[in-house]
């Protein structure tokens, strides 16, 4: 993947020694989450922050151990922005690994892992095919947002996705009206309007260099 530079900026796959600052990252930036917070529940405040923190930390481990791409926006040496990709090489949804499984149960619960399940096979369902990715996580620190590094991380994700001779496109849910803007704004279009577990959202997809599946 090639670098993204602006001024001191540059976009790499992370390595194994970034995937706890990763979280800390993905963590704040999901905190208020709408479907986090129902996926999770937050009727004890504690009991959500542990679950987030253990589901963040078992996607994150998870990916890295399949070998999918994890893509960090760093400012010089310092990691300030993280995005996660997730391609229908591995099982997703209803067919995730045991082992996955147990370790999502462990931290979050059951009912919260089937959840997490759920969201994963409504967003497949309307992909145009078996060859697009799924944006599991796209976040920011704290103290770098409305600095136009979004909009370099998001475009960092589809230059890696333009250079994947297996990859049609790529798919995300959103439920906010901020992030909406950001990735219409790099080209994805909406496919489908979807509520999982209440919370409503849209399904968007860029299509591989700007063709339809």
């Amino acid at each position: 993947m090639d670098n993204t530079t602006l001024d001191t900026l540059r976009a790499v796959y992370l390595t194994a020694e970034d995937l706890r600052v990763a979280a800390s990252i993905i963590y704040n930036a999901y905190h208020d989450d709408a479907y986090f917070i129902e996926a999770l529940g937050q009727q004890d405040t504690q009991q959500y922050e542990q679950k987030l923190r253990a589901a963040i930390r078992e996607e994150l481990n998870d990916l890295w151990q399949q070998e999918q791409p994890l893509i960090g926006l760093f400012d010089q040496e310092r990691l300030i922005g993280v995005a996660c990709v997730i391609t229908q090489q591995v099982p997703l949804g209803e067919a995730r690994y045991w082992h996955w499984r147990l370790k999502m149960v462990l931290g979050t619960g059951w009912k919260s892992t089937q959840k997490l399940m759920e969201k994963e096979t409504c967003i497949l369902e309307h992909l145009p095919s078996n060859k697009c990715g799924i944006l599991q996580f796209i976040a920011l620190s704290p103290a770098e947002q409305k600095k136009g590094y979004g909009t370099k991380l998001i475009q960092a994700v589809l230059s890696w996705c333009d250079e994947q001779p297996n990859l049609e496109g790529m798919g995300v849910f959103v439920n906010n009206s901020h992030h909406h803007s950001a990735f219409m704004a790099q080209g994805f279009i909406s496919i489908a309007e979807i509520n999982i577990g209440g919370v409503h959202g849209e399904v968007l997809f860029y299509a591989k260099n700007n063709l339809q599946c």
